[in-house]
């Protein structure tokens, strides 16, 4: 497969494409011991080198890990008071970061990569990626406010709504699944703070077609299939 020189060397995370795009008109890149100042120039990685001020680089292998969280997690890579993060849950020699956030005590599915461009795609706002959460709340949610989170409430200027919320247990009514598209910071905690409702656990159950198949606390990495499924179906940008 052939793709762009500037995402070959984003890729290998030397750099960012913009400033791979500079060390390209700089001439400075070279392919095959032949400089290369066209920014479409494409490479099969598995038989060009490519060289940077006459250095070879190599592309990183792309990883992608699902977690099942645990409370009491930070969802970043470093934190400043020293709490556990996710990144101290996974043996890996590559540098990864998380693909969205959970708050501290919010357990569930969290993917982890070092692929920015897919990390963008199931993030970006218009690929619309589905998520499911599990809810337990203070006190049971009535047939009136179900309506407006499925209709829609302001937070922060903006409409924010649940596109399906059902009942996990036919007697306790404070017990709710909803599904979202939503990324915003703490998204279902604020529609329901926004309603005088209060979040006592809260789980993500499902995220871009995959569920936390894996015990709390536990990861795996993600199978090419299932990559791939995600790709597709989402439609990443590969040129």
């Amino acid at each position: 497969m052939l793709i762009r020189i500037n995402k070959y060397i984003a890729d290998s995370g030397i750099t960012s494409r913009r400033k791979a795009e500079e060390l390209i008109l700089q001439g400075r890149v070279s392919v095959n011991n032949s400089v290369v100042e066209n920014l479409s120039y494409r490479i099969n990685p598995e038989r060009d080198n490519v060289f940077i001020d006459g250095e070879r680089i190599k592309i990183k292998r792309n990883v992608y890990y699902l977690l099942n969280k645990p409370r009491g997690v930070i969802s970043s890579t470093k934190d400043e008071k020293n709490r556990n993060t996710i990144i101290d849950l996974i043996k890996t020699k590559e540098k990864i970061f998380p693909v969205g956030r959970l708050d501290y005590n919010t357990t569930g599915i969290l993917l982890l990569t070092n692929d920015g461009d897919f990390s963008n795609l199931l993030t970006h706002p218009k690929n619309k990626v589905p998520k499911k959460y599990e809810v337990n709340l203070d006190k049971e949610l009535d047939q009136k406010d179900k309506s407006k989170l499925l209709n829609g409430i302001l937070i922060d200027k903006k409409k924010g709504r649940f596109t399906n919320i059902k009942f996990l247990n036919t007697t306790d009514k404070k017990l709710v699944e909803v599904e979202c598209v939503e990324g915003r910071n703490r998204f279902v905690k604020r529609m329901f703070e926004s309603l005088r409702y209060q979040v006592k656990k809260l789980n993500r159950s499902y995220f871009a077609g995959l569920q936390p198949d894996i015990p709390v606390g536990n990861y795996r990495e993600l199978s090419k299939r299932e990559v791939q499924k995600i790709k597709e179906r989402y439609t990443i940008e590969i040129n």
